[in-house]
């Protein structure tokens, strides 16, 4: 597998890079090349104080890469000026990656941040699943949330084909993925239609079984009323998860993918990683 991972060049996504956990994660779901990559938003006109952008950009970049390489990972690194969703996602297309991954938090000694918009575009837009790793401030200024990516996964459902493409997703997560926690939540819009308990359940049982076989994990499945996003947080919650993997919706003839609510608020609302799974039909062939 090959990854995009997207640095802001913050103490906060060097944190997330240098977790020697995190780096395991990335190894035993097969990453072999990462390709580190850094944006000079277009209103940067200069770097760190005494350095021209590039240079700086790519100096800094330096310790990042290093940091993979000692990994074992081969490492490409990537310096691009524009929009920053759009090279991201530029350079996803152009490397055939496999993922992307982007921190959630930190602020980049070229002002961009990581954060809100930033993040909330790279998924719109996305047309490779995207790992949202969560960054939070410690008492030694920075560090991943939680450093086990994949090993207790939530995925959530709707049973919609966008869905089945996120849980298509599983087998790639053997190695790391020690537990999975299946959900599926029924909307008060959907009291009175669609799937009852009992046929929900039969569902997610289903799909219990087949990872079980295909994985050897420990599986557990819930069926949760209310509203889908606090039911969705809450179930985080409950198990533990230390992912949230999600179908993202919606297609595009210029492949800007423009994410569903539910999968836009949980990447907003979120304290979890998110891992979102486009549609294939946003996927260029």
């Amino acid at each position: 597998m090959r990854i995009v991972f997207a640095t802001d060049l913050s103490d906060a996504n060097k944190a997330a890079i240098e977790s020697r956990t995190c780096l395991e994660c990335l190894d035993n779901i097969g990453v072999r090349t990462v390709h580190l990559l850094t944006v000079v938003p277009d209103n940067v006109s200069t770097g760190l104080p005494g350095m021209g952008v590039a240079s700086d950009a790519r100096t800094a970049l330096a310790s990042q890469r290093e940091a993979f390489s000692e990994a074992g990972f081969e490492v490409e690194s990537h310096v691009a000026r524009g929009t920053i969703h759009r090279r991201i996602n530029g350079l996803a297309e152009r490397v055939d990656a496999d993922a992307i991954v982007v921190g959630s938090r930190g602020e980049s000694p070229l002002e961009n941040r990581f954060i809100g918009g930033t993040v909330r575009n790279v998924a719109r837009t996305a047309v490779r699943p995207l790992l949202v790793e969560r960054i939070e401030r410690t008492d030694a200024g920075h560090g991943v949330k939680k450093e086990h990516l994949f090993q207790d996964t939530l995925y959530a459902t709707d049973f919609s084909s966008n869905a089945e493409r996120a849980f298509d997703f599983f087998p790639q997560l053997t190695g790391a993925t020690q537990r999975a926690f299946l959900l599926h939540v029924r909307g008060r819009e959907q009291m009175d239609g669609g799937d009852s308990d009992e046929a929900a359940r039969e569902r997610l049982d289903e799909m219990a079984t087949e990872l079980r076989d295909r994985m050897g994990i420990e599986v557990e499945t819930n069926v949760r009323t209310g509203g889908v996003v606090d039911e969705i947080l809450a179930e985080e919650q409950r198990v533990g998860a230390t992912t949230t993997l999600l179908g993202a919706r919606g297609t595009s003839r210029l492949r800007r993918l423009l994410l569903g609510d539910t999968a836009e608020t949980v990447v907003a609302r979120s304290n979890n990683n998110v891992l979102l799974v486009p549609p294939e039909s946003a996927v260029p062939r």
